[in-house]
């Protein structure tokens, strides 16, 4: 091995590679034999293409050019296709119209008129009719920039002649609406809703009425009077799925927890026919997360299995694990599995389909055969050669750093989580006196959760030779309903205080070096970022990606989705003014000292480039070092190679100026002001 300096080393993870044929897999479906699911493609200039797998026949794409599956509803879009059988209604990404794409045609034909404004009418969470007349989804119409956006549920034709007719309204009146599920009947619509201030994870009802489909050529549905069946404002609810016997499953954090429920086909129609109250039973309880919070449409975490047992995905101690619960109940079987981050669960044969990650494997489309009589003590899933396996890197797993889930102790004498991942090199070691330097990374939302998956992001700073701890702060989701609600009127402090907890214990531990400490993050880990450089005296440099500098400027601007988040977060606002000019780094910029790499996108509508612009003019006039990146045609999140494979070389090279050690990488130089 070559001694060589920490930060310095060379490593065949590059920008190249991390771009290089890469997707982003999204959702799962399954319409008889075949299995659909969606892929981000950064090479595609972030387009979602619809990919086909036939059994004996292979992938393929199913979208013709210029056409992308991608909503903007909530800004963070996800559901934005369905399918029946062969037929696929979709939100295409250019002028957010749906669209179907027929059985046996290649050319989609639209479902629904062009709006009077470019993007005024965006859909999502979509499903088909039982008989499949019918798409029932969310509609977010922009009828005026001076007036909140208007969400409701509504169906559309999927057959019609002719021209593409006005939608039909089903539901409205609440200020957030998602997961509208048609009963198999054909006769109950459920879906959550929610009002500002709340947001998702903090407060649902789960709500049910009647539906009736006329059956006339014109076609016309009316739906009845709206019965809650659970919810409130201390209570999250979530995917809610009809079962095939008609009972309505739900997933609620009742118990702290994120936890399976079930309401009976006879209690559902008691409650929709005469308002009689349902009661929702516990599926096997357990102390773990099953559900996610909903910041993205269409999360699946669950399924019934076609012999009535429900695969479930939960996630314990920054893990992901399968279990399987009896068909009419009983405790939950863990299952064993090679990945330990999944998403999009569904029923396929008598087995299931997933998309799975693990901390040596890039996400895959996956089919499960779940053992019919499963030990008590834990079965093994068996999984069959990936429908959609992982990108071949060409290099072998020795490249990868393995996450240690850390706990550790943080303000208010609690504990915090996170991952560690350590330099690996297996061509390199650094002399026996050095420290490596560490990487803080702060997750977005912030309520969100770094899981244990393959990252080449990540291991392109650990092959390198630094360190990365993966902070799931106080706040993040995973670890239950007061875990998560740590952070409500605690922004920037709990989340900062956690982040420089988990860094002293990697001090403390030997693993980093105190005086070559870096921390990073995008959206709400950008906040974190800016928050920790500018009130605290522990970093050496950072990197905000669209981070928030200003929470006034935040709550006067960003989208409705996030309208009244801080709220919860900060303070009500206008009221609370005090705290959010208290908590805002832009008010504060004489205190910021630190080497700071800033990125944007320019047509953010979720934090405005004029966060950032602010922060690069108070480093100017600090005379602090920094640099500055804009990427045209980048929303909130980069989705385009070209600008992916720039933003991590440009702060690659940033760290290696300003903390003083020679990038083996041969990258383009940026500008850096004030070095």
């Amino acid at each position: 091995m070559t001694t060589a300096p920490f930060g310095s080393w060379s490593s065949p993870i590059t920008a190249d590679l991390i771009v290089s044929k890469s997707v982003s897999i999204g959702e799962v479906f399954v319409g008889g034999d075949d299995v659909w699911w969606s892929e981000a493609r950064p090479e595609e200039g972030g387009r979602v293409q619809l990919v086909r797998h036939r059994p004996g026949g292979g992938a393929i794409d199913v979208l013709p050019e210029g056409f992308g599956a991608r909503t903007r509803v909530h800004e963070y879009g996800g559901g934005a296709w369905w399918l029946h059988g062969s037929d696929v209604v979709f939100v295409n990404w250019s002028d957010q119209r749906l669209y179907r794409l027929a059985a046996g045609t290649s050319t989609p034909t639209p479902l629904t008129p062009e709006p009077a404004d470019r993007h005024g009418d965006r859909y999502a969470d979509g499903r088909f009719t039982a008989d499949g007349r019918w798409v029932v989804c969310v509609r977010e119409r922009h009828e005026s920039t001076d007036a909140e956006p208007i969400n409701e549920i509504i169906a559309v034709r999927v057959h019609h002649n002719g021209e593409p007719a006005e939608p039909i309204v089903l539901v409205s009146g609440s200020d957030f609406v998602a997961a509208p599920r048609v009963n198999p009947s054909g006769n109950v619509l459920t879906w959550f809703r929610w009002n500002h201030p709340d947001m998702p994870w903090d407060g649902t009802e789960l709500c049910v009425a009647s539906m009736y489909d006329d059956q006339s050529d014109d076609g016309q549905i009316v739906v009845g009077d709206t019965r809650v069946v659970a919810g409130g404002r201390d209570e999250s609810i979530t995917q809610p799925e009809w079962a095939p016997d008609g009972s309505l499953l739900f997933i609620s954090d009742r118990t702290d927890w994120w936890n399976l429920y079930q309401v009976s086909a006879e209690a559902v129609h008691e409650l929709v026919a005469n308002g009689v109250a349902a009661d929702a039973t516990p599926i096997a309880p357990v102390d773990a997360e099953i559900g996610v919070p909903q910041w993205v449409f269409d999360n699946s975490r669950y399924a019934v299995l076609a012999d009535g047992r429900i695969l479930v995905a939960w996630f314990k101690l920054g893990i992901d694990h399968l279990g399987v619960i009896p068909a009419g109940g009983g405790a939950m079987v863990p299952l064993e599995s090679p990945f330990t981050a999944l998403s999009s669960v569904r029923a396929f044969g008598y087995g299931a389909v997933v998309v799975g990650a693990s901390p040596t494997s890039e996400a895959v489309v996956a089919v499960l055969d779940i053992p019919s009589k499963p030990d008590i003590d834990g079965s093994t899933a068996v999984l069959s050669a990936p429908l959609r396996p992982a990108r071949d890197l060409g290099i072998g797993t020795e490249w990868y750093s393995t996450p240690e889930p850390i706990t550790f102790a943080t303000s208010g004498d609690r504990f915090a989580h996170g991952l560690y991942y350590p330099p690996t090199n297996p061509e390199f070691t650094a002399p026996a006196d050095e420290r490596a330097p560490l990487i803080v990374l702060s997750h977005g939302g912030p309520t969100s959760a770094a899981r244990p998956q393959l990252n080449l992001g990540v291991q392109f700073w650990t092959s390198r030779g630094f360190g990365v701890v993966d902070v799931n702060y106080g706040g993040s989701t995973g670890y239950g309903r007061s875990y998560r609600r740590r952070l409500i009127g605690e922004w920037g402090i709990v989340d900062v205080d956690d982040s420089i907890a988990a860094t002293r214990l990697l001090v403390d531990r030997g693993d980093a070096d105190r005086d070559r400490l870096i921390i990073r993050g995008g959206s709400a880990g950008g906040f974190t970022t800016l928050s920790a450089l500018t009130f605290r005296d522990v970093f050496a440099a950072g990197c905000s990606l669209y981070g928030v500098a200003d929470l006034e400027a935040l709550a006067r601007d960003t989208h409705k989705f996030e309208a009244r988040y801080l709220d919860s977060l900060v303070g009500p606002w206008p009221a609370r003014s005090d705290i959010y000019t208290e908590r805002s780094p832009i008010h504060h910029v004489e205190d910021l000292e630190c080497p700071l790499i800033v990125l944007q996108g320019l047509e953010d509508e979720i934090v405005p480039p004029n966060q950032s612009q602010m922060i690069v003019e108070a480093l100017d006039a600090n005379g602090v070092p920094w640099a500055y990146l804009e990427f045209e045609g980048e929303q909130h999140g980069f989705r385009q190679a070209a600008t992916i494979k720039r933003a991590l070389e440009a702060e690659a090279y940033f760290y290696s100026k300003v903390l003083g050690f020679d990038l083996a990488d041969d990258v383009e130089p940026i500008d850096i002001a004030h070095l």
